[in-house]
């Protein structure tokens, strides 16, 4: 089955993006998922197509039609797909949040602009707000992509290693320990001499003790988290070779 993703945008431009290179290229055209667009302008207002306007009760900036925004998501067949509104003030996207998803048919994003998305609509289409951080973009179009592409390496098939990837799902919600390659002497900088050992249960623990120092350091709260229960890493990448 196809995993099928929509975006409802007023910058259809601006995909496939990052989606359209690499392993998740070669996804799409392997039709293990597909891409569609909707052009949020179409179902404008009017002569020019006002999809905005001003704040009821004042202030800056403009807020998008509830009315603009239910006709475009309405001509989407969305079905069983979750319909994500990117947003700061949503529900934190996690790891495992991408692992469910990556279970469904689906996803179907409203890529907001200006100072938001009429509530009316956010409520009536029952859209599911998600945060990728505690800052702000200038749309949803790159936090979509972001989400999407988290998700999309989870699906079989779609990761240039599935290994690594059937691997993560059992780690321990730390953060990912550092890599080496060659040259072994780069800048009077050494590959730790343990990596080259050919033990694999003592690089094994080097490892986990690099995630937990790392985890430590820059993440308490994945550390306080990953003490109560079994997680996943919070940083892989799967990119093979192009």
């Amino acid at each position: 089955m196809t995993f099928a993703t929509t975006f409802i945008t007023l910058y259809p431009e601006a995909f496939p993006g990052p989606l359209g290179v690499s392993i998740l290229d070669r996804a799409r055209r392997d039709e293990r998922w597909s891409l569609e667009t909707v052009q949020l302008r179409e179902f404008g207002l009017g002569k020019h197509r006002q999809v905005d306007e001003k704040p009821a009760g004042g202030g800056a900036g403009l807020v998008l039609r509830p009315d603009v925004a239910a006709a475009a998501i309405d001509s989407v067949s969305i079905g069983d797909r979750p319909l994500i509104y990117p947003s700061p003030r949503g529900t934190p996207f996690s790891q495992e949040m991408a692992e469910d998803w990556a279970q469904g048919p689906g996803l179907v994003f409203f890529c907001g602009r200006f100072e938001g998305l009429d509530q009316r609509v956010i409520d009536g289409r029952q859209m599911q707000e998600v945060s990728v951080g505690d800052f702000v973009l200038a749309g949803g179009e790159v936090a979509a992509m972001a989400m999407l592409e988290a998700t999309l390496r989870l699906i079989p098939g779609v990761a240039g290693n599935q290994a690594s990837v059937e691997d993560e799902s059992f780690s321990q919600g730390l953060l990912e320990y550092p890599h080496f390659t060659l040259p072994r002497s780069w800048e009077n900088r050494e590959t730790p001499e343990l990596l080259l050992s050919g033990d694999h249960k003592a690089v094994a623990e080097w490892r986990n003790q690099q995630s937990e120092a790392l985890t430590k350091q820059r993440r308490p709260d994945l550390w306080s988290a990953s003490r109560n229960g079994p997680k996943l890493r919070a940083s892989e990448t799967d990119d093979e070779h192009d």
